[in-house]
């Protein structure tokens, strides 16, 4: 929930700040997700600018004028991609993640789609309590193969859960 202290705007502008929340956070992942796709860091610092160049916009919650979250939307062909989502250690289950998907999706009228590693139950449940329904495993490769550029290695351990949204159709 926000609080007078808190607010959420768009953060590209200074990538540093995102990349450490990115990269602290993503620590939940290591062990967890396929040894062979864990990289240290978890992101670069070239690869967080190629996500930017691609049009993966990042909107951040600040509070007193911290950054304590980030989460990504990307528009692709017919949907909006779900990317990069991340929260302080420390921090999660405190309404931080839960104000950023709330906003984003207030912004979208599309589809939207999030992937995520099949082994991050905690970020599974985190898009379901949040109105998202996991894609039947059948549909998952394609639509992964369509809207995201990732190894086939990451594709056979993700999953995809989708959100209809709000326009008619």
């Amino acid at each position: 929930m926000l609080t007078p202290t808190m607010n959420i705007q768009p953060c590209s502008h200074d990538l540093l700040p995102i990349l450490s929340i990115i990269n602290a956070a993503a620590e939940a992942y290591r062990g967890v997700i396929p040894p062979d796709c864990w990289h240290d860091p978890y992101m670069s610092l070239a690869e967080l600018e190629q996500e930017v160049a691609a049009g993966v916009a990042f909107w951040g919650l600040e509070e007193d004028g911290v950054l304590r979250g980030v989460m990504g939307i990307q528009p692709v062909r017919d949907v909006d991609l779900i990317r990069h989502a991340y929260v302080t250690p420390g921090l999660q289950r405190r309404g931080v993640g839960g104000a950023l998907i709330k906003h984003l999706r207030q912004r979208s009228q599309r589809r939207m789609l999030v992937g995520t590693w099949a082994a991050a139950g905690w970020a599974i449940d985190f898009y379901q309590r949040h109105g998202f329904v996991l894609v039947p495993a059948t549909e998952t490769p394609e639509l992964l193969r369509t809207y995201w550029a990732i190894p086939d290695r990451q594709i056979h351990t993700s999953v995809v859960l989708t959100h209809p949204g709000t326009s008619a159709g």
